[in-house]
Protein backbone atom coordinates (compact mmCIF):
# COMPACT_ATOMS: atom_id res chain seq x y z
CA UNK A 1 0.00 0.00 0.00
CA UNK A 2 1.52 3.27 -1.10
CA UNK A 3 1.53 6.35 1.13
CA UNK A 4 -0.87 8.19 -1.17
CA UNK A 5 -3.42 5.36 -1.01
CA UNK A 6 -3.07 5.26 2.78
CA UNK A 7 -3.59 9.03 2.99
CA UNK A 8 -6.62 8.77 0.69
CA UNK A 9 -8.16 6.06 2.85
CA UNK A 10 -7.45 8.15 5.94
CA UNK A 11 -9.21 11.10 4.33
CA UNK A 12 -12.19 8.92 3.47
CA UNK A 13 -12.30 7.63 7.06
CA UNK A 14 -12.23 11.21 8.37
CA UNK A 15 -15.14 12.12 6.11
CA UNK A 16 -17.07 9.06 7.32
CA UNK A 17 -16.42 9.78 10.99
CA UNK A 18 -17.36 13.42 10.52
CA UNK A 19 -20.62 12.50 8.79
CA UNK A 20 -21.42 9.99 11.53
CA UNK A 21 -20.83 12.60 14.24
CA UNK A 22 -22.78 15.24 12.33
CA UNK A 23 -25.84 13.00 12.09
CA UNK A 24 -25.66 11.35 15.51
CA UNK A 25 -24.97 14.10 18.07
CA UNK A 26 -27.52 16.82 18.90
CA UNK A 27 -24.98 18.99 20.73
CA UNK A 28 -23.93 21.94 18.51
CA UNK A 29 -20.27 21.92 19.55
CA UNK A 30 -19.94 18.24 18.68
CA UNK A 31 -21.65 18.93 15.35
CA UNK A 32 -19.15 21.71 14.69
CA UNK A 33 -16.21 19.44 15.51
CA UNK A 34 -17.65 16.69 13.29
CA UNK A 35 -18.12 19.19 10.45
CA UNK A 36 -14.49 20.33 10.82
CA UNK A 37 -13.32 16.70 10.85
CA UNK A 38 -15.28 16.04 7.67
CA UNK A 39 -13.80 19.14 6.05
CA UNK A 40 -10.28 18.03 6.95
CA UNK A 41 -10.94 14.68 5.31
CA UNK A 42 -12.17 16.39 2.15
CA UNK A 43 -9.08 18.60 2.06
CA UNK A 44 -6.84 15.57 2.50
CA UNK A 45 -8.58 13.60 -0.26
CA UNK A 46 -8.50 16.60 -2.59
CA UNK A 47 -4.78 17.09 -1.95
CA UNK A 48 -4.06 13.41 -2.59
CA UNK A 49 -6.02 13.47 -5.85
CA UNK A 50 -4.04 16.51 -7.00
CA UNK A 51 -0.75 14.86 -5.96
CA UNK A 52 -1.56 11.63 -7.80
CA UNK A 53 -2.38 13.63 -10.93
CA UNK A 54 1.03 15.31 -10.76
CA UNK A 55 2.71 11.94 -10.16
CA UNK A 56 0.96 10.46 -13.21
CA UNK A 57 2.84 12.83 -15.47
CA UNK A 58 0.33 15.62 -15.82
CA UNK A 59 1.60 19.17 -15.75
CA UNK A 60 1.88 20.74 -12.29
CA UNK A 61 -1.30 22.63 -11.44
CA UNK A 62 -1.34 25.01 -8.44
CA UNK A 63 -5.14 25.36 -8.49
CA UNK A 64 -5.92 22.39 -6.18
CA UNK A 65 -3.39 23.63 -3.63
CA UNK A 66 -4.88 27.13 -3.75
CA UNK A 67 -8.37 25.70 -3.34
CA UNK A 68 -7.35 23.65 -0.31
CA UNK A 69 -5.66 26.64 1.34
CA UNK A 70 -8.69 28.83 0.63
CA UNK A 71 -10.98 26.12 1.98
CA UNK A 72 -8.99 25.93 5.20
CA UNK A 73 -9.28 29.70 5.69
CA UNK A 74 -13.03 29.66 4.98
CA UNK A 75 -13.52 26.68 7.33
CA UNK A 76 -11.67 28.55 10.09
CA UNK A 77 -13.86 31.63 9.62
CA UNK A 78 -17.05 29.55 9.56
CA UNK A 79 -15.94 27.73 12.71
CA UNK A 80 -15.34 31.03 14.50
CA UNK A 81 -18.81 32.24 13.48
CA UNK A 82 -20.38 28.96 14.63
CA UNK A 83 -18.65 29.18 18.03
CA UNK A 84 -19.94 32.74 18.43
CA UNK A 85 -23.47 31.58 17.61
CA UNK A 86 -23.18 28.66 20.06
CA UNK A 87 -22.05 31.06 22.78
CA UNK A 88 -24.99 33.35 21.99
CA UNK A 89 -27.39 30.39 22.16
CA UNK A 90 -25.95 29.45 25.52
CA UNK A 91 -26.29 33.00 26.85
CA UNK A 92 -29.90 33.35 25.66
CA UNK A 93 -31.31 29.97 26.62
CA UNK A 94 -29.05 28.81 29.44
CA UNK A 95 -28.28 25.50 27.76
CA UNK A 96 -26.84 24.39 24.47
CA UNK A 97 -28.76 21.67 22.71
CA UNK A 98 -30.45 21.22 19.36
CA UNK A 99 -32.56 18.36 20.70
CA UNK A 100 -36.24 19.44 20.68
CA UNK A 101 -36.99 17.44 23.83
CA UNK A 102 -34.34 19.37 25.76
CA UNK A 103 -36.26 22.61 25.17
CA UNK A 104 -39.36 21.35 27.02
CA UNK A 105 -39.27 21.79 30.77
CA UNK A 106 -40.57 19.08 33.13
CA UNK A 107 -43.81 20.99 33.85
CA UNK A 108 -44.67 20.99 30.12
CA UNK A 109 -43.79 24.60 29.32
CA UNK A 110 -41.39 25.64 26.59
CA UNK A 111 -38.01 27.08 27.61
CA UNK A 112 -38.70 30.39 25.84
Amino acid sequence: MTPSVLAGLTGAALVGLGLYGLILHPHPLRKLLAFNLMGSGVFLVFGIVARRGAAAGFRFDPIPQAMVITGIVVAFAASALAVALILRLSAESGHVSLDPEAWIRPNGEDAK
